[in-house]
């Protein structure tokens, strides 16, 4: 098999903390054993070559990689009881910063100063674009992975808006375009779309035009920069470098991704509620390349060690030439003990991938091999913990709990977050209760959970392993129905009150046999937590439709405070009902 290999990996760290964890001892000496005979996946991965690892989704690429990732998510898994205390990161400091004796030894002053770079290049160029002077910390080099990142030119647009891209820019990045799109279960029948995740962005160009454009506003870049711990003044939050520098800002943006170490801290290293793990490659030798997968199963739930699985698939043309191809295989599920590890999933995925695509693997040539973990959590998006902190992108949890990376989310919320944060540093409205106020809760992005849960398969249960390529055949099918209007939104993780009703609607009419299993596949005390915020869906649905016309014209009249917090909230009923997004 002929090998090579640019980048790869879908990694957890975009910021600049310790390194997870070693596997358990028992799992630990169970791999051991497995030792003298390499792994098919460990034979692939340490023929590639050896190149540069970069931030960001994507950006590591080896086999040791792959192993520090494993032992970090049987960390996770861990049956112990007790959760192992977070890194104190952040701390409250009274008394003004100004006045104290460590701001002789200031290095530099910033209006926003955002932690880790790979997506927070993009908050970080709409806030300089407003005339903020803002700087980037980065453990790394700011530089996007060879990967691509699939998206639709609609979300692309959003960044346009904001002034972060231009359209130009848009076809410069676009590395590869194909259509149409399949969605499919188990040999029950196919639906084709178009126009969903059908662009192919080569992230490594997108994040140097950014950076570029960053640069040219004023921007500070530092990398190979650690943060050592943010101390929290009553007139500004203080980074100390690893290096020892100390930089001052008045707000910091921590997107530093899903394991952010600040995060951890305001969840107390709590074990998510939910993970996609996620496996995959870029090869070269697909002759059959025009067309994408944005969801597919080819088999029912089945065994994985001591765990079950549902596999899914994706795929996508890849830019770097007309024979390339990227594939992922992913599933859903609640961390515990005897989940599988990557590695084992990438087994898994060495053997069914072939038979998934009609290819013999001995004829293809391996590019990349990627490989991710995305923990969710019930209680997201994530509101501000600190005064004069905000979690942002993934570290902010207002990413799909069905997707798995947050780019997409990115590109809806940035001009909504842009405008609200220079609202609130304008006016000095930092504190924690009035920024959490950019994270709200948002119903359709809690109403997701239901589909997660759905999507996973459990040990021990009597429903039959073809029931979620069944539910989810059955929805997609009653979407088909119903029209792009209603299909399209879901595909692209937006759920609306109107499209979800009349969905569900038409599931129980056509398949009422269907409900006992997903009572018990779910569980009633999920279903009835998922019904309030059904109700609430329809509820911001309402006040969006109805109420927000009527008090938003009037809003300009309100003190700056009470100004701003009416707008954020008419931003969360917009947002939090999915009517922000129009349909072509």
């Amino acid at each position: 098999m002929m090998v090579q290999v640019k980048d790869g990996g879908l990694p957890l760290f975009h910021g600049s903390f310790a390194a997870p964890s070693p596997l358990p001892k028992t799992r630990r000496f169970h791999l051991l054993a497995q030792a003298a005979v390499p792994s098919r996946t460990q034979r692939i991965m340490e023929s590639l070559p050896a190149s540069g690892e970069v931030g960001g989704a994507g950006g590591a690429y080896s086999y040791n990689a792959l192993k520090r990732l494993d032992g970090l998510w049987s960390g996770i898994c861990s049956a112990s009881p007790v959760v192992q205390e977070p890194q104190q990161v952040v701390s409250n400091v009274s008394g003004l910063f100004r006045g104290s004796e460590l701001a002789e030894k200031c290095a530099d002053v910033f209006d926003v100063v955002v932690c880790g770079g790979t997506l927070g290049v993009f908050i970080a160029t709409a806030l300089s674009s407003r005339g903020f002077r803002v700087g980037i910390v980065e453990k790394g080099l700011l530089k996007g992975r060879e990967q691509e990142w699939n998206i639709s030119r609609k979300e692309l647009l959003e960044l346009a808006e904001v002034g972060v891209l231009t359209e130009d820019d848009i076809d410069f990045v676009t590395a590869a375009s194909f259509n149409p799109n399949r969605c499919g279960f188990e040999g029950k029948g196919e639906i084709w779309v178009h126009d969903i995740l059908n662009l192919g962005i080569s992230p490594a160009k997108l994040i140097e035009i950014v950076r570029k454009r960053f640069d040219f506003l004023g921007g500070v870049v530092l990398e190979g920069c650690s943060v050592s711990n943010i101390s929290i003044y009553e007139d500004a939050a203080v980074l100390q470098l690893a290096d020892g520098r100390i930089l001052s800002s008045r707000l910091i943006i921590d997107a530093m991704g899903n394991f952010s170490p600040v995060v951890r801290q305001i969840r107390l290293g709590r074990k998510p509620d939910g993970v996609c793990l996620v496996v995959g490659s870029c090869c070269r030798g697909f002759k059959e390349n025009t067309t994408s997968d944005v969801i597919f199963s080819s088999a029912s739930a089945k065994s994985v060690g001591k765990s079950v699985a549902q596999y899914f698939w994706e795929a996508f043309p890849a830019g770097s030439g007309p024979l390339d191809r990227t594939t992922y295989m992913f599933t859903y599920l609640y961390p515990e003990p005897g989940s599988p590890l990557l590695e084992e999933l990438l087994e898994d995925y060495w053997e069914l991938m072939p038979q998934y695509q009609g290819v013999s693997l001995d004829d293809l040539e391996v590019l990349r091999v990627i490989y991710g973990i995305f923990p969710t959590y019930r209680d997201s998006p994530l509101p501000a913990a600190f005064d004069r902190i905000l979690q942002f992108g993934d570290a902010s949890g207002i990413q799909s709990p069905v997707s798995f990376g947050g780019f997409g989310s990115l590109t809806r919320h940035l001009g909504r977050l842009s405008a609200g944060i220079h609202e609130a540093i304008d006016n000095n409205f930092l504190d924690c209760q009035s920024l959490s106020l950019l994270n709200p809760y948002m119903p359709n992005l809690s109403a997701t959970w239901l589909f997660q849960r759905a999507m996973s398969a459990k040990k021990q249960s009597n429903v039959s392993p073809t029931f979620i390529n069944e539910l989810l055949y059955a929805n997609f099918t009653s979407m088909q129905k119903l029209g792009d209007p209603v299909l399209r939104p879901f595909l692209q993780d937006v759920i609306q009150f109107g499209p979800l009703v009349k969905t569900l609607g038409l599931v129980m009419l056509t398949r009422p046999l269907i409900l006992p299993s997903i009572f018990e596949q779910v569980g009633i005390p999920v279903l009835l937590d998922w019904l309030g915020h059904f109700v609430m869906l329809g509820y911001y649905t309402f006040l969006s439709c109805y109420i927000d016309p009527l008090i938003r014209p009037l809003s300009n009249r309100f003190p700056a405070k009470m100004r701003y917090e009416l707008k954020q909230k008419l931003e969360a009923w917009k947002y939090g009902s999915g009517l922000d997004y129009e349909f072509e």
